[in-house]
């Protein structure tokens, strides 16, 4: 092996399969998703039901951390949503750099 530092490459899942897999995920856990195509990124919005287990809300929430921008928002008229962003613009592959000094 020379002295340079290695480079290995994973895989991360495209904007498109990211979007979808939160859409997917969001219709599991019985909220009813809505998504908006911009130019730039895709936002996925679903109002959350008061009928809502605490199991899925805890599986909304870890699945709103997977998107680039997420948030909530409590409105008197419509109740609760939940909405999630994924930028268009994420690359395929994230590399890892491997050195001597730092990595096993």
């Amino acid at each position: 092996m020379s002295d340079l530092t290695a480079m290995e490459e994973r895989l991360v899942p495209s904007p498109e399969v990211r979007a979808d897999t939160i859409f997917e995920r969001l219709a599991a856990a019985g909220l009813i998703p809505q998504v908006t195509d911009y130019s730039d990124h895709t936002h996925i919005e679903a109002e959350v039901p008061e009928s809502l287990s605490a199991e899925s809300w805890r599986e909304v929430l870890a699945l709103l951390a997977t998107a680039d921008w997420s948030g909530q928002v409590d409105s008197s008229a419509s109740g609760l949503s939940v909405w999630a962003a994924v930028r268009k613009d994420t690359t395929a592959t994230v590399g890892i750099f491997r050195g001597r000094s730092h990595q096993p």
